[in-house]
């Protein structure tokens, strides 16, 4: 098995009688970009928790390299979720702290329980997450209380948070959801950025198909668990726009896929 793949292999995830991953199958390279695209309840989110392990498979496997990822337990997995990075939709600060100690927070898998409780840091970590948060163009505000910062400041120290604890993979649940156009802009900027920089896999759940096209390698669409369609934006086109969403029109189609989007692929 190629180095770093993650590999996703007939993994299911029940609730109940609903199944929200149903037999999905997926091999994703070292260093790709991975949009997610689906309406809502179509999986994508439980596919991300599933791969961090925040939620477990009813079926399956899951692998990296050569490490299978769905039997792991107490120290390993925590390895893994420090390995996979998570970046969720509504940020996870803590307000009243400084945005260097936000930060600094994604150091604590690598700590005992005595540092991780008095949140000690070494020096070269206290660096580390400057430098993280310079990249993100947030240096200047790392003695500010994360409170006070907007939504698309918070999303961005969220990011610099994931990259201390130096992953082979990011996870991005909506992450521009909230967020107004320029700060969208700004976050999806950084995970590509991030991308092509660190050589990250990022796997990125969205909620535009613009966006999707405009950022991601490939594209893959969900629908009722299953997966859909798995290429290209190029071979993302009207039709197959339509078939994902229904075949009732745009009626079917959620606020993940407008009008203008697909006037867009139209032209392209």
């Amino acid at each position: 098995m190629e180095q770093n793949m993650l590999s996703l292999d007939g993994i299911c995830c029940r609730f109940g009688d609903t199944r929200a991953v149903d037999r999905v199958s997926l091999d994703i390279p070292a260093g790709q970009f991975v949009g997610i695209i689906g309406p809502s309840g179509a999986g994508k989110s439980t596919l991300l928790r599933l791969i961090n392990r925040l939620v477990e498979r009813s079926e399956g496997g899951i692998h990296f390299g050569s490490r299978e990822i769905t039997g792991l337990r107490g120290r390993a997995l925590r390895q893994w979720r420090r390995d996979c990075a998570m970046i969720f939709q509504q940020f996870n600060l803590v307000d009243r702290l400084d945005v260097l100690t936000n930060v600094l927070v994604g150091r604590i898998a690598d700590h005992g329980l005595i540092s991780s409780l008095t949140m000690r840091f070494s020096e070269a970590e206290r660096e580390l997450a400057f430098h993280a948060l310079d990249r993100l163009g947030m240096a200047h505000k790392a003695l500010e209380r994360a409170g006070n910062l907007s939504g698309g400041q918070q999303q961005r120290v969220a990011i610099a948070r994931a990259l201390v604890q130096r992953p082979h993979v990011m996870l991005a649940d909506e992450p521009i959801a909230s967020l107004d156009p320029g700060n969208a802009t700004r976050v999806m900027d950084a995970l590509r950025r991030i991308n092509r920089e660190d050589g990250l896999t990022v796997l990125v759940n969205l909620h535009t198909l613009d966006t999707a096209r405009a950022y991601c390698d490939r594209i893959v669409a969900m629908r009722a668990g299953r997966v859909m369609f798995d290429g290209t934006a190029r071979q993302l086109t009207p039709d197959v726009v339509r078939d994902l969403y229904g075949t009732d029109g745009l009626g079917q189609i959620d606020e993940s896929v407008t009008s203008t989007s697909l006037r867009r692929l139209e032209l392209a």
